[in-house]
This record gives C-alpha cells, structure tokens and sequence, in this order.
C-alpha cells in the first residue's frame, strides 16, 4: 500500500553551483563558482500549488531546473515519489519526466516555430510512445478546447498567435501527458496584466481537473498569492521564509518578506496613499562573493553587529511557519526603520 503522508516532491539541502572562471581571491589562485542555490529544502505534497518567490537573480528558476535534473544540483537529494532522482539511470529518469512537465517563461522563445500547434503539443507523446497518431491528434484537439484555444487551429503555427495564446499552447503541451507536478517558471510574467488574471484561471481550473501539483516560480507576490497553498520567499539563493500564504501575508516575520508584501499594490487608494513602502538599500549583493551571515543584513534596517557574523538557523517559528531570522517578529520592520 502506498505511504499517503509521502510527499510527492522531497527536496533536501539542494545546492547549484556554477563555475565562472579563475582567478585569485584572498591571495590564492582559485576557481571561482556562483552559488546560484545554496541549501534549499522544502516538501510539494499531491495536488498542492507551493510557490517560490523572490527577487531577480535569487536562484528561483534555477531550484526548478535543479529538480528537474535539466541542469543536475551540485550536491542535496531530490526525491520524487519517493525516490531519488540522482540515482536515476537516462531510462528512469525519462519515465520520471513523464510525471514531471515545465512551463517556462517566455511563451515565444518556448515554442518551436518551424512546429505547428499540433506538433508541439503532441510531442511529449510522441516522445514517450503515448497513443497512435490518431490518438494523439485527438488528445491534442480535446485539450486545445480545454485550455481556450480552437481545436481547427491546430495545423497553425506559433507566430499566428499572441503571447497569451502561445502560453496556453505551453500550458497544453505540459498537461498532455497528465502529469503529476508541473513546474511553472513564472509562466505569467511576460504577459500584459489582463492577460495574466486569465492563465491564473486556468492554471487553477486545469489543477482542480487533473489534481496536479504545482511549484510555481514568481517574483511577484500579488501573482503568487492567487494561486498558492504554501510560499516560500527566497534572497540570494537562501530560503527566508516558509509558510502557508494566509499567514504570510497577514504576519510577515522576516524583514525581507516585509518588504516585498509593502511593494504589493493594494486596489483601494485610501489604504494605498496612506500605506508606508519599505525602501531597502543598495542592489543585491553579488552571488559570487555573498556576504557573511545572513545574507540580507547588508540591505536590513534591522540588522545589528549578529547578523554579519553568524547565519541564522532556518528554524520553525510556528505551526508549519519557518524563518531564517535572527530577530524574527512578526512585522520586524517597525515603522521608526523606515526612511520616510
């Protein structure tokens, strides 16, 4: 029988590396590597939407192709279904990318464009050896319709369609073989506002059909909030906080998690004209030579002499509520820090 509290997607201290040349640091000649990723651990149960939020650069959309082993993780344990990716020979690991699609990005770099629709939806089966060819046109055409595309269209190519109609042909081509985990990389971005409410939709109506779980990548917590159950935040390649989104954005513990919620645009202008925005510091640090500690206190209006010399423990401050924090409070960022 299978183990019902298993989690569908167990990551264990991943990290990610990558080399970016030579030379001499602290007087010796050494390689030098940008920690991209560095010790990220976090459960995805079935059905559930985790979301990964974060700043530009802070190691998000690389944590997702770590998982999928598109660009294999330094060191950490990846386990899906139990079972450990990295010991995982080419056929094994196909099998296990059946079960585990990617949406990315750009909905225009994404798609093939000497591909037809049909084509590119298909492939995944095609690739696979899923269904005979009639077969699959016929899946294809069934999930055009699901995901708000004609299914004539289907001999149409991907310059014929709009930004927000090609990533529904993504959105597509990711269901087809009904998965069971779907990494979205910020699948939304690239797209006008009133566009981005509409695939939102659909994600979580497609989620509700199918039961499939999501890891949904943003840098935008507005976005992230509509459809995820738990959010973790990240910063230079660190988790920072963890926890289900009600209560992290109603009580927001570290100074980082703060300030990206008093960013998030609120639709009543009374409330908006009134609301103090926490203005950090200076630009992010660099990956390849992080700070010491915690690697926010160079940007904190909180940080004290603590923060730069020791990391703070990714401790649970509460029910299912985890922060890396050395002065976790809920709203640490008192309104005597801010710079007015």
């Amino acid at each position: 029988m299978a183990d019902t509290n298993m989690p569908l997607l167990k990551v264990e201290h991943l990290h990610k590396e990558f080399p970016t040349g030579s030379g001499f640091m602290g007087g010796k000649f050494s390689k030098k590597v940008v920690s991209a990723v560095n010790d990220l651990s976090f459960e995805i149960r079935a059905g559930e939407t985790f979301g990964l939020v974060g700043e530009s650069g802070c190691g998000k959309s690389t944590t997702g192709r770590a998982i999928m082993h598109l660009d294999p993780p330094t060191s950490g344990k990846v386990y899906f279904e139990g079972r450990d990716i990295s010991k995982m020979n080419k056929k094994e690991l196909k099998a296990m990318r059946r079960e585990m699609q990617f949406i990315f990005q750009d909905p225009y770099a994404s798609l093939n464009p000497r591909m037809t629709i049909g084509e590119i939806i298909s492939e995944p089966m095609v690739i696979h050896g899923v269904g005979t060819p009639e077969e699959r046109i016929e899946r294809v055409r069934e999930l055009l319709d699901v995901v708000g595309l004609n299914p004539e269209h289907i001999n149409r190519y991907p310059h014929e369609f709009s930004g927000g109609q090609r990533q529904r042909v993504g959105i597509a081509r990711s269901f087809i073989l009904r998965p069971k985990l779907i990494i979205c990389d910020e699948p939304v971005s690239a797209l006008d506002v009133s566009i981005q409410a509409q695939v939102l939709n659909l994600l979580k109506d497609l989620q509700k059909q199918y039961g499939t779980a999501y890891l949904f990548i943003a840098h935008d917590l507005s976005v992230v909030q509509h459809i995820s159950d738990r959010v973790a935040v990240m910063y230079l390649g660190k988790m920072v906080e963890l926890s289900d989104w009600k209560r992290l954005y109603a009580e927001p513990n570290h100074p980082y998690t703060q300030a990206l919620l008093s960013a998030v645009p609120i639709p009543d202008p009374d409330v908006q004209q009134n609301r103090k925005r926490i203005i950090l510091a200076g630009d992010p640090p660099s990956p390849i030579d992080p700070p010491s500690g915690c690697r926010f206190h160079t940007r904190c209006p909180i940080a004290q002499a603590k923060c730069s010399e020791e990391t703070p423990e990714f401790r649970e401050i509460g029910d299912g509520h985890f922060c890396a924090c050395h002065y976790a409070a809920p709203f640490p960022i008192k309104e005597s820090h801010i710079d007015l």
